[in-house]
């Protein structure tokens, strides 16, 4: 079957109903089995509300209505979220508005660090370990993997935005954290491989997999957290992880073949990486646009060069080491102290309150007070 991306203008009075009709578009209900649970894989980029950077509440709640206006059991969804060490998930679920939609809906909330557990992905994927590109070699003794995730289908909520590691990313890069314990920095070296391996065990350990992205509002700059955000108006689904990245990837200006793990998983048949082998389903004129970003590394924040500089660069003999020790949580602390307590309230503040004036940002800020419309948001107040 020819892969396919459904791709729709949207704006708040429509999101939902958008939503609903991109999902369907790409066939998801062909591809999520309604017998098993199905996680939601929210992303949470930054504990704090900034623009295109985490899953937006109204990019979590159309899929649950959707889902369940589809018939599929309120019983068999859930929410998921990891952790990491530079993020907390439990203040990011509530900072970015997630935890009103999943109580709204009386969906179950799985954060897969409490209580649940987890087990070696040799004893998950058996053979497939032997054909992995790189994770064998940084996880000699292997690693652990949620052992809910073995047998349920994932529905990945990425965002439309670049990263300073990957150059953009999206349903593949969200299977980072849900993945990998929290020794998954030590792959950032090999990044690009360590997404194709990831998807390799999706596709081995998951009934179904699927991917919803947002780009109501867009980043671009040194993401996941220091980007610039723009306006965009438009959501993404598809079955194929590969072949909706590459579209986003196109959407905003890159090659998606000359980012490395697009080129690997669609080389290795994991997807199709390729645009002109895609069908474009809904409105299908969008997917010719250009928005001309200037992508991560034009403009990199004084914490990302440094990244750089330790993982690729000329800091690398001298400091890579340490992050595979105990001396690992200085990397972590630095990483707060720069965006949490100088970054955000000195630069990025600007960019959020000039996005809070847009549709969307307002929809954000009166989020608890509105009501939709099966729609959407006729509505989103001051």
């Amino acid at each position: 079957m020819r892969s396919k991306v459904a791709i729709l203008r949207t704006q708040p009075a429509t999101v939902l109903q958008d939503y609903h009709r991109a999902m369907n578009l790409a066939g998801y209900q062909q591809v999520i089995d309604r017998t098993v649970d199905t996680a939601l894989k929210v992303n949470i980029s930054w504990h704090y509300f900034y623009p295109a950077c985490s899953t937006t509440p109204w990019q979590l709640d159309g899929v649950i209505r959707a889902m369940l206006r589809d018939g599929y059991s309120r019983d068999l969804l859930h929410a998921c979220h990891n952790r990491t060490v530079v993020v907390s998930a439990r203040k990011g679920e509530r900072e970015n508005k997630h935890l009103p939609v999943v109580k709204s809906h009386g969906i179950r909330n799985v954060h897969l660090y409490a209580g649940e557990p987890w087990i070696n992905v040799r004893d998950a994927i058996g053979d497939l370990t032997s054909k992995l590109l790189v994770l064998n070699d940084v996880y000699p003794n292997g690693f652990s993997i949620p052992r809910r995730f073995i047998g349920e289908n994932i529905i990945h909520l990425p965002t439309v935005k670049t990263h300073v590691f990957t150059t953009m990313t999206g349903a593949m890069k969200n299977a980072f954290g849900g993945l990998l314990n929290e020794k998954r920095h030590w792959t950032h070296p090999v990044i690009h491989e360590t997404l194709v391996d990831l998807l390799m065990i999706q596709k081995h350990i998951h009934k179904g997999l699927f991917a919803v992205m947002d780009g109501t509002l867009a980043g671009d700059g040194p993401g996941p957290r220091c980007m610039v955000p723009y306006v965009k108006n438009v959501v993404l689904a598809s079955a194929d992880q590969v072949a909706i990245d590459a579209i986003s990837a196109k959407l905003m200006g890159f090659n998606p073949l000359d980012i490395k793990f697009i080129r690997l998983a669609h080389d290795l048949g994991l997807g199709v990486g390729d645009p002109r082998e895609i069908e474009i389903v809904g409105d299908v004129d969008v997917a010719e646009e250009n928005w001309r970003f200037v992508g991560p590394y034009e403009k990199m924040t004084f914490a990302s060069r440094m990244q750089h500089r330790i993982y690729w660069g000329n800091l690398k003999k001298y400091i890579e080491w340490s992050l595979k020790t105990f001396l690992a949580p200085w990397s972590y602390a630095a990483s707060v102290l720069y965006h949490d307590a100088y970054w955000l309230p000195t630069i990025g503040r600007k960019r959020v309150d000039e996005a809070l004036r847009s549709d969307w940002g307002r929809l954000f800020a009166n989020w608890e007070k509105l009501t939709p419309t099966e729609k959407g948001w006729d509505d989103v107040g001051n």
